[in-house]
């Protein structure tokens, strides 16, 4: 039980992870100071327990963090192996080690509180936020709170898939791969009834890789699946699993679904991450949208404005990933096939911006052009009557 009484700060920081840490860098970045923070999480987050990639233009405050970058991907279908030029774009890979680390150099420049205790409860009375801890008792009051634990949606999605997925950091004693070129999505493997699987190649070096099985899917794998998709993808890359040393295991799993995520549940809280709608829903990508919510929320903050970001993706990106969220789910069109359009009739850099939430409406409409129009049409038709049902009132049974 907690006897001390609540810490008073501006700002609540509720999780510690990578969207946390992002803001974090960021307040410092942008000078913010004078501001009482505090972060609240039982876990002090350091060293590698994760990996994110993603895309953008070379420069900026994550590069002397990066582990690796490449400017030309690999996009595989059954069909056809493709070699993408991303300039001016490049693809990136970041561990967790060094942005905690960044982090924890920023608390100290910006006298953070930390508050070791998993918070239970926000009780918000418009003016204030008393933080709670699971046995009910207070332990800080914020003027804002910056939530980035993982919540379910407001409600369910007509389509609620998973991202989910293995990954073995693998080391050879030859060489073996190309570090000059990562693998950005290998649909060669075997897909599932109903959903679609890829391999995933990050090389650090020509011995050492970021290999993984993922799948797109309603349902979770066991343990045993997830090493055999492994060990099969190897074999399919010509690679014998006993020939290599396994360092790091990393697993995940990311909601793929087109249920809502409040940004604002209530006055003072607002909601970071996954939580806050930072996930693509069609494609499970994350960190870029995360970067995007930590920046403005800085930005705010230092020109003395309220740390609300914006929405995390535009309304018509999200109907557009509902209509290909269902079109997947009903099998209308195959995951592979859907890529292959994308990556045959786009500029890789458009595609990537795509399935970033980066591309502007003309972008988009031409992305719609090449997909599959038949059964994309009647997948929308779906969505426009599932949305309509959703509206109407129920009838008493």
């Amino acid at each position: 039980m907690n006897d001390h009484p609540p810490v008073d700060v501006d700002l609540a920081l509720v999780g510690g992870g990578g969207a946390g840490s992002l803001v974090l860098a960021a307040l410092d970045r942008h000078g913010v100071r004078g501001l009482r923070i505090a972060v609240l999480d039982p876990v002090r987050k350091r060293g590698q327990d994760r990996t994110w990639a993603f895309w953008g233009r070379p420069g900026g405050d994550l590069d002397p963090l990066l582990s690796a970058s490449w400017d030309r991907v690999e996009v595989s279908t059954p069909a056809r192996r493709r070699v993408l030029e991303l300039t001016p774009l490049r693809y990136a890979m970041l561990r967790s080690a060094p942005v905690y680390a960044r982090a924890e150099r920023a608390e100290e420049r910006l006298g953070v509180t930390r508050i070791d205790a998993a918070v239970a409860a926000l009780d918000d009375d418009g003016a204030r936020v008393l933080l709670r801890d699971a046995d009910g008792a207070p332990v800080a009051r914020a003027s804002w709170v910056l939530d980035s634990r993982p919540r379910p949606p407001a409600r369910p999605g007509r389509t609620s898939w998973l991202q989910h997925f293995r990954g073995w950091w693998v080391e050879s004693a030859a060489p073996v791969f190309d570090p000059g070129r990562a693998v950005l999505m290998d649909f060669r493997t075997p897909q599932p009834d109903r959903g679609v699987s890829f391999g995933y190649v990050l090389p650090v070096s020509d011995r050492y890789a970021l290999v993984e099985y993922t799948e797109f899917s309603p349902a979770l794998l066991t343990d045993a699946g997830y090493d055999a998709g492994l060990r099969g993808y190897l074999d399919r890359l010509g690679l014998d699993p006993g020939a290599l040393t396994v360092r790091e295991v990393e697993d995940g799993v990311i909601p793929m679904t087109d249920a809502p995520f409040p940004r604002r549940p209530s006055p003072r809280v607002v909601r970071l991450g996954t939580a806050g709608g930072a996930t693509r829903p069609s494609t499970g990508f994350t960190f870029s949208a995360m970067r995007r919510q930590a920046e403005q929320v800085a930005a705010a903050l230092a020109a003395g404005r309220p740390p609300v970001p914006a929405p995390a993706y535009p309304r018509r990106h999200l109907w557009m990933d509902a209509v290909a969220l269902r079109a997947l789910d009903g099998g209308r069109v195959g995951g592979p096939e859907f890529f292959d359009r994308l990556f045959d009739r786009n500029p890789a850099s458009r595609v990537l911006r795509f399935l970033d939430g980066d591309t502007s409406p003309a972008e988009d409409l031409a992305v719609m052009r090449s997909s599959p129009l038949l059964p994309m049409t009647s997948a929308v038709l779906g969505d426009a009557a599932g949305r309509l049902r959703a509206r109407l009132p129920r009838r008493a049974g």
